[in-house]
């Protein structure tokens, strides 16, 4: 059914003369820009178009396509490169060069590649939706499972072996379904599953004050909130590098273009710590600047999920990074103004905790349709503007997330880095992690972190007594306590992204390193406590030789021979 424009409104468009349900894709004006409805009035549906509107008019066609946005799920979704409404940018610039035309579109998955499917099932057998039918190599180390969509089942009358594109028919069910290698989803609509199931496992990142502090589950939320220029995105990038799942889906949602360029050119000649493979093999970005149509970037995230859940359906753990959710907000904003709605604190709109939580409970550790268990951790980095943690996107995160990353302006000025403020950070997770990390990483390892957060908090309670009166006023046992805190923040919580080296640090380098701090706290509370004054303590050279090991390729002989030189100048300083 066709209709025409009757009112423009920036990216919000007035349609009359069609029917739609809400949520249906429609193509608007001359050119076919694509848009969904977004609301619908008596006669008039609010239509929100995912491109430039400049120039079009009332009166231009508008025709319903009587489908909702959806995604093409198959293989080929590794290492691709979408916009927000899952348009591959590739072949986008092959067709039109560097800048996006208007009306444009393109298929998700390639029609001209054929895959290599091998069936698991056979003919008579009975299948029902989320069961595998077969698989496809889509990457040298990633097998692609091909599921039966969600709301299908049957017994399978026909199925075949070979090469196929993704739209060929490879299976055929008993009420004459045509099974294909893709599927296409709703990207609004969560996809099913068997059951959600408690997250057990934590995140292995490889960034020490990430693991070591404030851990997030596998299947668990995070949020990562700073100011401009506080380490967000270096932090998103590390741990699309480095976390340990299979699949990585990375959403630059309205980021700055250089910044999402980075992200392009480096990713593509990163190496997969795992497999020595490139790291893109296993990653899905969507690029979804600034400067592109706001409508797409609140498409974005949604596209974003929607590939995550697919991927967790075969049983695959995936990690999700939104950088940024404010600037997804500030398009609901955008759009909410625009639809003249009432509006609620700062002018977001009144839904924006709804529409947060709906995105954040897609995440979970699930049993599939298939009975595989898999996984998606969603981590969302937040802009507040001026750093302001009081502002609605940020409280509205915090209210649904179990992990807070709080990045600190002051310690990226310092160049402390990455800056994650240890004192206002937190993870629900601790609790429930602790026995995986008693039995995999060391029977004494959450005892060692309590101890290290005391300390941490305990110096910041004497910095004012510093600021004050100087520290050389304060008792020996504080000043020693200073001293461990500083070696905690310098040695441990410290980290450098761009050293070859520092950039991964594995858990057991954690353990050790966490540990050899402790051991040196100890052995000097021993000492003062025989008699030894702290600025013999002070002088001694291996603990600050301890800094230095973090860096060093043969990480546990380049230890054991700073820590035998730390037990070699403790006996020396003598003591009763």
């Amino acid at each position: 059914m066709n209709g025409e424009i009757y009112r423009v409104a920036g990216p919000v468009v007035t349609v009359t003369g069609i029917k739609p349900k809400m949520y249906d894709v429609v193509k608007v004006g001359h050119e076919g820009l694509m848009g969904e409805v977004i609301r619908i009035e008596g006669e008039k549906a609010t239509v929100q178009v995912y491109e430039d509107t400049s120039g079009i008019k009332p009166g231009e066609p508008v025709e319903n396509t009587g489908m909702p946005l959806s995604v093409e799920l198959g293989p080929g979704l590794l290492e691709s490169i979408y916009d927000g409404i899952q348009r591959p940018l590739e072949v986008l610039q092959q067709k039109m060069g560097d800048f996006i035309e208007r009306g444009v579109t393109a298929n998700g998955l390639t029609r001209e590649k054929k895959w290599e499917f091998t069936p698991t099932v056979s003919k008579g057998d009975s299948v029902k939706g989320g069961d595998i039918i077969g698989v496809v190599q889509e990457t040298p180390n990633l097998e692609h499972k091909i599921m039966v969509p969600p709301r299908k089942s049957g017994t399978v009358e026909d199925i075949k072996s070979g090469k196929f594109v993704v739209d060929e028919t490879v299976c055929v069910l008993s009420d004459g379904s045509e099974l294909s290698l893709m599927q296409k989803w709703p990207v609004r609509g969560p996809r099913p599953v068997g059951k959600k199931l408690s997250p057990t496992r934590p995140l292995v990142t490889g960034q020490r004050i990430l693991d070591g502090m404030f851990p997030v589950a596998k299947g668990g939320t995070a949020a990562i909130p700073g100011p401009f220029g506080s380490g967000k995105t270096v932090t998103q990038q590390q741990l699309a590098k480095w976390s340990d799942t299979d699949i990585v889906v990375y959403i630059g949602c309205g980021e700055r273009g250089n910044e999402m360029a980075d992200v392009l050119n480096e990713f593509p000649e990163l190496e997969d710590p795992k497999t020595g493979r490139p790291l893109m093999e296993r990653t899905v970005l969507i690029a979804n600047t600034s400067n592109m149509p706001v409508a797409a970037r609140e498409a974005s995230v949604y596209t974003g999920i929607t590939i995550a859940e697919y991927y967790r359906d075969m049983g695959y753990d995936v990690s999700l990074m939104a950088d940024s959710t404010s600037r997804w907000a500030e398009a609901m904003r955008e759009i909410s103004s625009r639809l003249e709605e009432m509006p609620g604190e700062e002018g977001y709109p009144a839904y924006l905790s709804a529409r947060l939580s709906e995105f954040y409970e897609r995440a979970g550790a699930v049993h599939s349709l298939a009975g595989l268990d898999g996984s998606i951790t969603v981590i969302g980095a937040v802009s507040p503007p001026g750093g302001d943690f009081s502002e609605p996107v940020t409280q509205n995160t915090l209210r649904i997330v179990k992990v807070f990353w709080a990045l600190d302006a002051k310690l990226s000025q310092k160049r402390h880095f990455p800056a994650i403020n240890w004192l206002t950070s937190y993870s629900l997770y601790n609790d429930r992690l602790a026995g995986w990390f008693t039995e995999n990483v060391g029977s004494d390892w959450n005892e060692l972190r309590d101890n290290a957060m005391d300390i941490l908090q305990e110096e910041a309670e004497l910095q004012e007594i510093v600021q004050l009166v100087g520290s050389d006023a304060l008792p020996e046992d504080q000043q020693l306590t200073l001293e461990i805190a500083r070696m905690l923040r310098e040695y441990f919580l410290q980290q450098n992204a761009f050293h070859p080296v520092d950039t991964f640090c594995p858990f057991d380098r954690q353990y050790k390193l966490l540990k050899s701090v402790s051991t040196f706290g100890e052995k000097a509370t021993e000492k003062m406590e025989n008699g030894v004054p702290i600025t013999k303590i002070m002088e001694m050279k291996s603990k600050d030789e301890l800094a230095k090991v973090k860096y060093e390729e043969d990480f546990d002989a380049a230890l054991e021979a700073i820590m035998a030189k730390m037990d070699e100048e403790f006996t020396q300083i003598g003591g009763n």
